[in-house]
Formats: structure tokens, sequence, C-alpha cells
């Protein structure tokens, strides 16, 4: 049973991804919240022509808010970026965030569990699979990299 917020703000997440579908470039369509005392304090999806990723737009957007906060995310966050720029994962453990729950796997060869073990390792907790099946059919035409 999903507690009815995760659900609430997951699905917030998956109508913003919705939004940047088909304008991401190689990049799939993210949706991401940040969720502090129950109120939103930061959220985006993937930018035109995959830049910037969802997760580093709302972290700006959220600040300090984001310290201890929940994010909801549709897909993986990346573990690595082919600009070298910080990963979407490291910018949450840096952020300093309290839990983060994501929606699906991400089967790109920069994301594939690094970003999920980041995570791990910085001793967040992460859940995983909440509404996988709605955020799923954003990503049946995502290709990614191998």
């Amino acid at each position: 049973m999903i507690p009815a917020d995760d659900e609430h703000w997951m699905r917030r997440a998956i109508a913003l991804a919705q939004s940047s579908v088909g304008m991401t470039g190689d990049n799939p369509a993210v949706g991401c919240v940040i969720v502090k005392n129950g109120v939103s304090v930061g959220e985006a999806a993937t930018a035109q022509n995959g830049r910037l990723h969802a997760e580093e737009h709302a972290l700006d957007q959220a600040g300090e808010h984001a310290r201890n906060a929940v994010v909801y995310i549709t897909l993986e966050p990346c573990g690595e970026r082919s600009s070298g720029a910080p990963s979407c994962s490291q910018r949450l453990v840096e952020a300093c965030v309290g839990r983060v729950i994501i929606a699906c796997e991400d089967a790109s060869v920069l994301a594939a569990g690094r970003g999920l073990h980041r995570l791990g390792q910085a001793k967040i907790a992460v859940q995983l699979g909440v509404l996988r099946d709605e955020a799923a059919a954003l990503y049946k035409a995502y290709r990614p990299r191998r």
C-alpha cells in the first residue's frame, strides 16, 4: 500500500515529466518534486534537449529547503554525467536530502544502479517502484546509450 502523500507527489512528478516528453533530445523526460513539511519546495521536468536534468533544476529551486526533504523522481537519478558535471545522485547527496522515492530504474549505462548505489552509500533512504507502471509508460520510447 502506497501512502497517499507519496502517491500524490509521485503523480505530480509524472505530470511534470509528461510535459517534457518529446523535447529532451536523447535524454528521458524525468519529473522531480522536492517536498518539505508537506509543501513542494522545488519541482521540475527535464529541460529542452536534456539540459538541465529535472533533479538539478528542482534542487536549485529548493536551495537549503532540500535538506532532509523527500524527493520524488520518475526515473533513477544519474550516477554519472557524460559532460563531467556532478551527477544528479551526487547533487542529492550534497543537498543532504532525507529520503528519495523513485518510480523506475534507468537502463542507461550512465545510471543503471549507480545513482541508487551512491544514495545508499550516503545512507539516504530510497524507495523504488512507487507508481512504476504509470511512470514506465514515459520510457517506452527511451533508448539509452549502451
